[in-house]
């Protein structure tokens, strides 16, 4: 009798590492979570400890198999989905960190971006890239790394620093230091890649002043790339598969066609939708970027990425201590019929698309006396649906097609008042899946078609099941609405404009 097989999907976030063990038709059989430590050094710079990382993303895999009573033999093969952008650099001899991890939600490298802005190389990089100039990307912070950190540089020219995104960090340490590679998604976040060859640009290389040899080999995102080294799982497994996060949940969703859109409320919000097998460049702003390459099929997908959306409920919650917890949101949002008026625009880290306005910083207009708690939960809650209609608003613009619905994921789906508000806002249909972990499936997926577990896309469509569709409800005020938020957004790059950036 053949041994039951599943597949172990890696989902290292940006405030836990996660396990999960899916089966063939897609069920979750087990799921192991750690959180580890956020360093906020600085006003607006945010670090990891990548051994941190690298030992609670371990320690989940082992906890997710022994939930599930299997062994590293039960494994068919592991993908890995990651927090992108995040930047590690190592030593390639010890294997150790030479700094903390700088995550993408780090802004220290604001003025340099704005230099190169004023360089004129915005077209040019963009062009090669499909990114906006921006501190979100890795490229600025290997720099940042190189320059600052004693000795980096010497090193790095030598040969003896690796960098990584976090999927290259997790797969080095897998196979026990021997291989670095990272995949095509994860290389089109760092503005190092060209998007049109597929390969590290030099030109690009050059002008950051990164080495060569510091960079990882590309892979696809669903081939074997090596095996575990088995004193980790006691079994060697191959790692076949390696999205960033937000490629993965559209490949989750199933987003294979022309048209289709994937937004995911975490921390962020990620707006992705599927361009086909050539880049479409953004005219309004969006970033242009590798959905996934399968065999030597390459698809690509224009994306909208929204800093702030769970995030402003949390700091609710700590900050201003209006819930005690996340989960009582919806019911004082709804104990209000509106905002009366209230916007709220949450810049905490500045405007994302868009706008990629680093300088800007939240603001809160239309306050009265009669401003009450509820209408600030219900006005934080409708900022996030504001902000994905802004995103959504320039996808139609850039790809001329006019989206009608939208797959959802995340955390914040699961308050009914928001997803409500967002399809009445967008006026489009808001689609939930039944499967909530889209973005550790996305990574299963990929691994699982690597070595035949899944024979085919059509394998994994037919699975795809739905859980509700939000149909927009007419709305008398919703262009009042969207005037208002569009106002308040007015408001809040206007305040900033004259900021001195303390980054």
């Amino acid at each position: 009798m053949r041994m039951k097989q599943y597949v172990l999907s890696l989902d290292q976030g940006t405030t836990s590492s996660r396990a999960i063990i899916f089966d063939k038709i897609g069920n979750i059989i087990s799921i192991a979570q750690r959180e580890f430590t956020q360093i906020y050094p600085y006003p607006g710079w945010v670090e990891h400890n990548a051994e941190e990382i690298w030992s609670t993303q371990a320690s989940v895999a082992l906890e997710a198999i022994l939930k599930a009573n299997l062994e590293g033999k039960n494994i068919a093969s592991i993908g890995i989905t990651n927090q992108r952008e995040t930047t590690v650099i190592w030593d390639k001899k010890t294997g150790e960190p030479i700094f903390n991890a700088i995550v993408w939600q780090d802004r220290r490298t604001s003025n340099y971006c704005d230099k190169i802005k004023k360089d004129g190389l915005t077209e040019m990089i963009r062009n090669k890239t499909g990114l906006i100039i921006d501190p979100y990307f890795s490229a600025t912070k290997i720099k940042w790394i190189l320059d600052n950190i004693p000795g980096a540089r010497n090193k790095a020219d030598s040969g003896l620093l690796a960098f990584g995104t976090i999927d290259s960090w997790l797969i080095w340490n897998l196979t026990g230091k021997a291989i670095h590679v990272t995949d095509v998604t994860n290389a089109s976040r760092t503005m190092l890649f060209n998007i049109n060859t597929l390969n590290w640009d030099q030109d690009l290389i050059k002008l950051f002043e990164i080495p060569n040899n510091m960079l990882p080999e590309v892979k696809s995102s669903s081939e074997i790339l090596g095996y575990t080294t088995g004193h980790i799982l006691s079994h060697k497994i191959p790692i076949s598969g390696i999205a960033g996060d937000q490629q993965s949940a559209l490949f989750g969703h199933m987003c294979t066609k022309i048209g289709m859109v994937k937004n995911t409320y975490g921390t962020g919000c990620f707006m992705l939708m599927n361009v086909g097998n050539k880049p479409v460049f953004s005219q309004n702003n969006l970033i242009t970027t590798i959905a996934w390459k399968i065999k030597d099929k390459v698809q690509y997908a224009l994306e909208g990425s929204v800093f702030i959306a769970g995030a402003i409920i949390q700091w609710l919650r700590d900050g201003l201590g209006l819930l005690s917890s996340s989960n009582e949101a919806e019911l004082l949002a709804s104990s209000v019929e509106n905002t009366e008026g209230m916007y709220m625009v949450p810049a905490f880290s500045g405007l994302g698309a868009p706008y990629w306005d680093q300088q800007a910083r939240g603001t809160i207009v239309g306050i009265t006396r009669g401003t009450s708690s509820a209408h600030f939960v219900r006005a934080a809650l409708e900022s996030i649906a504001f902000q994905n209609m802004d995103v959504l608003q320039a996808m139609e613009a850039d790809s001329g097609i006019s989206i009608k619905e939208i797959r959802v994921d995340g955390g914040a789906t699961v308050n009914q008042l928001l997803m409500q508000f967002q399809s009445d806002i967008l006026n489009v249909r808001v689609v939930k899946s039944k499967i909530s972990e889209l973005t550790a499936a996305g990574a299963a997926y990929l691994a699982g078609l690597a070595v035949n577990y899944w024979s085919s896309l059509k394998d994994i469509q037919d699975q795809w099941q739905l859980e509700r569709i939000f149909k927009p409800k007419k709305m008398s005020s919703r262009l009042e609405r969207i005037q208002g938020w569009k106002r308040a957004v007015k408001t809040t790059r206007s305040w900033s404009s004259g900021k001195k950036n303390f980054y």
